[in-house]
């Protein structure tokens, strides 16, 4: 009897609904049974209302099972499933599946696909071409091909990420380093750690490119502690790509070095912001820094530093295997690629969704999302995590592009979505924006560290209906200074999400409701 493969994903979002356990029962199910299984532990594939999904493979493909449960496995081997046979808990191939077939799959190509840890099997799905074929190039060159491709900083800021590398590449000194913010915190956001925990070898391959590029020959990948199965996944790929002669001082005999390590986060929001980490990275207490100089310049160690977050640096591989043109020709404007959604919130089908920009929130919501988990109308979507706006639904047509959603007062940010049903208070949620950034400011700056405190206190005013018109006019001021005032984004940004709520949903602050002309204002 030949060998069956089953893969039973390693991921957090499958650990937590018991993947280990169903792993562990299916191949001793199989053994009693004299059935040869071979377990294959991969990453999710982003349908997180079907965790676990088992797939099995089959010679027409790989056949999806979901979500199982321990007490499922005997009833799955009676219908026959490791030969594809039908079942309740049966979706057909995998590939089929309408939720990914109609996705672009560039940077998570791999995930859910491969053993995340095997350097054979991500060769064998295209795994280091793009640097090999930068092992080949001039730095210039690299760096050439990532501007063309139009690639920008998917962490939420959108800085065009060949301009950041040839700054690096240009500042002379005898150390550089490549640094990866995976030190995602905000909310409604999970495509690093899918990324680092599916397909941990693609963004090892993005920074040695990257090294490469610039003249770095180090790099650290700074993960929040959270993490634990991605600093896992991370530190074994790692290893594996070092075996393999893919890190080093001579990497595949070219002369070239790079080589790298995992640090864990100190735990703290703010480090997220570039400047914080780099304090953090270095033992110091995480707080923002001014600039000038910028990091690009004088970052890690006072060395000239490239800062990207992981699906920037895992977007690379793909554009100098492929080309920068290849790239550029997804997307719309000067919104280039794909980005890898996240849905999350009131919805029936949550999980990751990677799609050209250009996609809009409608389509996310229903076409994927499936609408509200509770069977309500949607009212907001926060897009772009804890310092992004709520969007009304009168702006769910707007093309999810940066400079599109730059026009409406709001940011596309690192692609997370949280959807509210018609049951949100969104004075409450603009109160709460308000106390995240109290709670996670560095305090360096006054407009953020008094400016969130006292912002706080005013809603709750607002929403006590206490001298409505004044403390109105002082919300207004106060995310004035914090937009205009702040060091960085959390303070800088606050606003988004306060304003949004009080100009789209005014009847929830006791504020007399948006008219049609009012609306066509937005």
């Amino acid at each position: 009897m030949s060998t069956i493969t089953v893969y039973v994903p390693r991921d957090t979002a499958a650990v937590a609904m018991g993947a280990h356990e169903i792993a562990q029962q299916l191949a001793a199910q199989a053994q009693e049974r004299g059935l040869d299984v071979q377990i294959v532990r991969n990453g999710s594939r982003g349908l997180l209302w079907l965790e676990p999904m088992v797939e099995v493979q089959t010679a027409e493909g790989r056949v999806a099972y979901g979500p199982v449960r321990t007490e499922d496995l005997p009833g799955l081997f009676d219908a026959g499933f490791l030969q594809g046979g039908a079942h309740k808990l049966c979706h057909g191939l995998t590939d089929a599946i309408p939720y990914l077939k109609n996705q672009e799959r560039l940077t998570f190509a791999r995930v859910g696909i491969i053993d995340p840890v095997s350097v054979a099997d991500y060769q064998s799905c295209g795994g280091f071409e793009g640097l090999r074929k930068a092992l080949s190039m001039e730095p210039a060159a690299i760096v050439k091909e990532v501007t063309d491709s139009g690639l920008r900083g998917r962490g939420g800021a959108a800085f065009p990420t060949g301009i950041k590398w040839n700054t690096v590449l240009n500042t002379p000194a005898q150390q550089k380093y490549i640094v990866c913010n995976a030190d995602e915190g905000d909310s409604g956001t999970f495509s690093d750690r899918m990324l680092m925990e599916g397909d941990p070898l693609c963004l090892v391959e993005g920074m040695a490119i990257a090294g490469l590029a610039v003249g770095a020959t180090y790099g650290y990948i700074y993960v929040r502690s959270e993490y634990p199965l991605a600093v896992q996944a991370l530190n074994e790929a790692i290893v594996a790509a070092r075996a393999a002669g893919w890190l080093g001082k001579n990497i595949q005999g070219s002369g070239c070095e790079f080589d790298l390590e995992v640090r864990k986060a100190a735990g703290a929001y703010i480090c997220g912001e570039e400047t914080a980490l780099l304090d953090s990275l270095e033992g110091k207490r995480g707080m923002v820094r001014v600039k000038p100089p910028l990091p690009a310049i004088k970052g890690l160690f006072g060395q000239p530093t490239v800062i990207n977050n992981v699906v920037s640096l895992a977007s690379v591989p793909v554009i100098l295997a492929k080309g920068g043109a290849y790239y550029q020709n997804y997307g719309m404007g000067r919104s280039r690629g794909t980005l890898a959604f996240q849905l999350t919130g009131n919805l029936q089908n949550g999980g990751l969704v990677e799609k050209a920009f250009g996609v809009t929130l409608r389509e996310l919501l229903y076409d994927y999302g499936g609408g509200s988990a509770s069977g309500r109308p949607l009212r907001a979507v926060q897009v772009g995590g804890p310092l992004g706006a709520y969007l009304p639904e009168h702006q769910w047509d707007v093309p999810l592009d940066y400079e599109a959603y730059m026009k409406i007062n709001a940011m596309v940010g690192h692609g997370g979505l949280v959807a509210f049903d018609d049951t949100v208070d969104m004075a409450h949620m603009a109160q709460y924006a308000m106390e995240f950034c109290a709670i996670e400011s560095c305090g360096k700056c006054t407009p953020c560290r008094i400016g969130s405190t006292r912002g706080v206190e005013t809603i709750q005013k607002i929403r006590r209906r206490e001298d409505m018109d004044n403390h109105v006019e002082l919300l207004r001021d106060l995310c004035d200074t914090m937009f205009s005032g702040s060091l960085c984004a959390l303070g800088g940004m606050t606003p988004y999400p306060v304003l949004s709520a009080l100009e789209h949903f005014p009847q929830d602050f006791g504020l007399a409701p948006q008219t049609e002309q009012d609306l066509a204002k937005v």
